[in-house]
């Protein structure tokens, strides 16, 4: 479970407007929606399985 820590800005009525979170917390948050940018953008991809993966990285010289 994540613990976020974080402070809110309120207006004269008490309403929550704005949130502060530290700057840790905020990068954590951009590279996950990174992440899933990515993920979204390869979701037509067509998939292949570990072994033809690994094949591909034996022959490539990766592994």
């Amino acid at each position: 479970m994540t613990i976020l820590n974080e402070q809110f800005v309120i207006d004269a009525k008490g309403r929550k407007r704005s949130v502060i979170l530290s700057l840790r917390r905020y990068k954590q948050i951009m590279e996950d929606m990174h992440d899933l940018a990515v993920v979204a953008e390869r979701r037509k991809e067509k998939v292949i399985t570990l072994n033809e993966m690994k094949r591909r990285l034996k022959r490539n010289g990766r592994i």
